[in-house]
């Protein structure tokens, strides 16, 4: 399979066991393939947005941690009590191997998730709810695991987010009181060298 078609690969997954499979066979080259021919620069801006609400004190969740680019990147603006968790096996070793995390986990998001109520400062999640991937579910058990006045940092592609039925669930969230909107980053494009036409914003929620 060439880089060119990497992505759609990805998207085209049936079920998390076909998708968990996929990101195995792409770990070794998968950050090579994101940096260099993709141009990724979601970890970046969610990072940003992080370092604006987040105290590099906290506790946060990288939640679809991957190879751990996110946790990199934080992990350089000095957070240190860092959590992820991915759906891989193969990812998640290539994440240990960056030492940036405190704990890795393999779980997957739209799941139940083995944490307790209010036990992280901050969640972040990059690159994960899109086509093929987590669910809108996945918000709500983002904020059962956040503390209240703690944090919810997500990046969703554009065409996804009423698509998939995400508005929606953010909306509902709000207006039943469980979070409260922040700041939306504006469009970027996530994958500048292969996805030039898809834009992403990184949307920001406090949890109530």
């Amino acid at each position: 399979m060439t880089e060119k078609d990497r992505l759609k690969w990805i998207y085209s997954s049936k079920d998390n066991q076909e998708l968990a499979e996929r990101y195995d066979r792409w770990a070794n080259d998968y950050d090579t393939e994101l940096e260099d021919n993709y141009g990724w620069a979601t970890p970046r801006i969610v990072t940003d947005l992080a370092t604006k609400y987040v105290s590099t004190t906290g506790r946060l969740l990288d939640a679809g941690a991957g190879t751990g680019l996110v946790g990199q990147c934080l992990h350089e603006e000095g957070y240190r009590d860092l959590v992820g968790i991915d759906l891989s096996e193969g990812m998640l070793e290539k994440a240990k191997q960056k030492k940036v995390y405190r704990e890795l986990y393999q779980m997957v998001l739209g799941e139940s998730l083995n944490f307790p109520d209010g036990g992280f400062d901050a969640v972040v999640c990059a690159g994960v709810l899109t086509f093929g991937h987590a669910p809108p579910d996945s918000l709500t058990e983002m904020i059962r695991i956040t503390r209240p006045q703690g944090h919810i940092i997500f990046s969703m592609r554009s065409d996804a987010h009423e698509e998939l039925g995400f508005k929606e669930r953010q909306e509902v969230l709000e207006v039943s009181g469980r979070w409260k909107l922040v700041e939306v980053s504006q469009l970027h494009q996530a994958f500048s060298k292969k996805e030039p036409d898809i834009l992403h914003h990184v949307w920001v929620y406090r949890v109530l």
